[in-house]
């Protein structure tokens, strides 16, 4: 079982620059969840452990595995980038979407959120955050875990890693089903379930001391079932519905120099290729699929002028992306074949002395079906002595419209806009932090406004639904408290609350109305560890009221109830590599919905088996 960080100050963040740095060094608001936290509290998807990080919020349509939305400090869904072993992950087949209802925590050892603008170091969809899933590091072993229990649930999953002086090889594989329950919760309606298939491979070879090459691939699958309408009330009813969804993709890279090295860089080119399919029992009713064709390079100077040491990195990427669909709507055709191209430059410079850190990134997207678009970051953190540190930054986001805002198409109801603008982003920050020995926290305030936000709207002279640019701007604000407590090799606490406030334009009167599916309030207590044979997590997440739009009559905004939800998981060693695992989920068995009109399970549990080596 993996070991605690006794300091946690250590850790390396990845994606909150270009180069990575120490935790402890960066003025960006970040959170890391390691292997130790992941395993410790088993949950089987991804996104239940993201809900548990600051400002973040998770609303599933429905039971586990159903489409999960998740927003960072209030932005849109699709205003959150994700990058799974090093690879963009959005989904272009589905509105850019980061496809967490696909993403199985069995394949995750390390997951980095990066809060706030971070389009000038990343580019499009960097507007809310960014969202890092790594896989399994290069230290040798193996494990295969089986679990079952409430729901239908069954769950299996295998890894295994091989290292040595030139190089290494990891691997996983990850299979979850659940026959889940009745979406709108009727008498006798009919459950709706998911299961998936995921898999990632991972290898790097040390060709010389100065040279190393590498690959990866990652491969998601999923069957959900879900309830649609009756085709003579519009009422949401059971039906068969479901949709069959893939997400696969490569990378292969070669990097110089090294952590010492005056001069390092890396190129680098990845493939994606995703598809999703609609049936209504076995009838297909539509898909799409879409491709990401990226190559990218850096190059990094380090060098050192006075008491303070400098990076400059220069980087550049050129993207190609392919949208397809097919099916009917009112019997009429909803086909579109359409691509698109863009590439981007960006500089960044990295300053750190004994009590300062700053960081400087500008980036230029061309685009070649609108406008282009430069982003701008600056960001400093001062130590103030007696462990007190305080971090600023300006940050600008920017978001390119997605292949359905342009040429989306359902005949008699909605048509696509194929004059949009990128949305764009500005906000500041600022936060007072604290870390000494084995204590750390820290108080966050930010602002942020969206500009050109693609709103959709309806057209009274064609009688169709559309999409345009808001000339009105969209506001963000809020706070985030953080604290974390080592209080011994055997047992971490963490706490989090925040508070946000988010507005955007109505499209008809101009006034600022609440944001849907946003808590004002949201936080979490967490407490994990390890003593001798046993090992032990435990979460307890909070997601204030909000609102929400009914999906049928009477069409109306409702408010969302609050809720709590507490899992727990713990495991014991019957002897070195061979664990008994039992979970739990959702303890308090709260009646909660995170979209209107859809309801979640109530208490699980689950009871497994985990055999590992080295």
């Amino acid at each position: 079982m993996p070991a605690l960080p006794i300091d946690a100050t250590n850790q390396i963040v990845i994606t909150a620059s270009r180069a990575p740095q120490a935790e402890a060094r960066t003025p960006a608001s970040v959170s890391i969840i390691d292997d130790a936290e992941i395993e410790h509290l088993g949950p089987p998807l991804v996104a239940a452990l993201i809900r548990l990080t600051p400002s973040v919020a998770v609303a599933t349509s429905g039971p586990a595995g159903s489409f999960t939305e998740v927003r960072i400090r209030g932005a849109e869904n699709n205003h959150t980038l994700l990058f799974i072993d090093g690879i963009r992950a959005n989904d272009p087949a589905s509105g850019d979407f980061s496809r967490f209802e696909l993403l199985n925590a069995d394949l995750a050892s390390r997951i980095e959120v990066v809060r706030g603008p971070q389009s000038a170091l990343w580019g499009s969809d960097a507007i809310g955050g960014v969202i890092s899933v790594n896989g399994l590091d290069d230290t040798a072993g193996h494990s295969l875990a089986g679990e079952a229990g409430s729901f239908g649930f069954r769950r299996a999953s295998a890894s295994g890693s091989i290292a040595s002086a030139k190089g290494s090889l990891s691997g996983a594989l990850g299979w979850q089903r659940s026959t889940g329950i009745d979406s709108f919760g009727a008498p006798g309606g009919d459950r709706d379930g998911y299961r998936n298939l995921s898999g990632r491979l991972r290898g790097t070879l040390i060709a010389t001391p100065g040279l190393r090459i590498g690959a990866s691939a990652f491969a998601l699958t999923g069957h959900s079932e879900f309830d649609g309408y009756d085709p003579f009330t519009f009422e949401h009813t059971d039906t068969l519905d479901n949709t069959r969804n893939r997400l696969a993709a490569g990378r292969a890279w070669a990097e110089f120099g090294g952590a010492d090295s005056a001069w390092s860089g890396k190129v680098g080119a990845s493939l994606l290729d995703s598809s999703n399919r609609n049936y209504l029992a076995s009838t297909p009713l539509n898909r799409t699929s879409g491709s990401r064709r990226t190559l990218d390079a850096q190059i990094e100077r380090r060098f050192t002028m006075g008491r303070m040491e400098h990076r400059l990195i220069v980087a550049g990427e050129i993207e190609g992306e392919k949208f397809h669909a097919r099916g009917l709507s009112s019997g009429l055709s909803t086909d579109q074949d359409r691509s698109r191209s863009h590439g981007a430059a960006t500089v960044e410079w990295r300053g750190e002395a004994a009590a300062f850190t700053g960081d400087v990134a500008v980036r230029r997207d061309f685009f070649n079906r609108f406008d282009d678009v430069t982003t701008f970051r600056a960001a400093a953190q001062v130590n103030l002595g007696g462990g007190f540190a305080f971090a600023g930054s300006y940050a600008q986001g920017m978001a390119q419209p997605t292949f359905f805002d342009l040429y989306g198409t359902f005949p008699n109801n909605f048509v696509g806009n194929p004059n949009l603008s990128p949305e764009t982003s500005r906000g500041f920050e600022g936060s007072l932090r604290f870390r000494r020995s084995a204590f750390s926290a820290s108080l966050t305030a930010y602002r942020q406004r969206l500009h050109q936000e693609i709103v959709d709207v309806f057209d009274f002279t064609t009688f169709l639904s559309t999409t345009r640019n808001s000339n009105a701007i969209s506001h963000r604000s809020g706070i985030e408290a953080e604290a974390g407590w080592q209080v011994s090799p055997h047992l971490r606490l963490t706490a989090n609350y925040a508070f946000l406030h988010a507005t955007q334009p109505d499209t008809i009167s101009g006034l600022q109305v609440k944001e849907r599916r946003r808590p004002k309030h949201s936080g979490s207590v967490e407490a994990d560890g390890s003593a001798g044979r046993w090992s032990y997590g435990a979460s307890i997440a909070y997601a204030g009221s909000h609102l929400d739009t009914l999906e049928v009559a009477p069409f109306g905004v409702v408010r969302v109830a609050p809720y709590w939800l507490a899992d727990a998981r713990v495991a014991y060693a019957l002897k070195p590599g061979v664990e008994l695992i039992a979970r739990g989920t959702n303890l308090f068995d709260s009646r909660y919905q995170e979209v209107a009109g859809y309801h979640t399970e109530g208490l699980g549990v689950f009871a497994g088996i985990r055999l590992s080596g080295r």
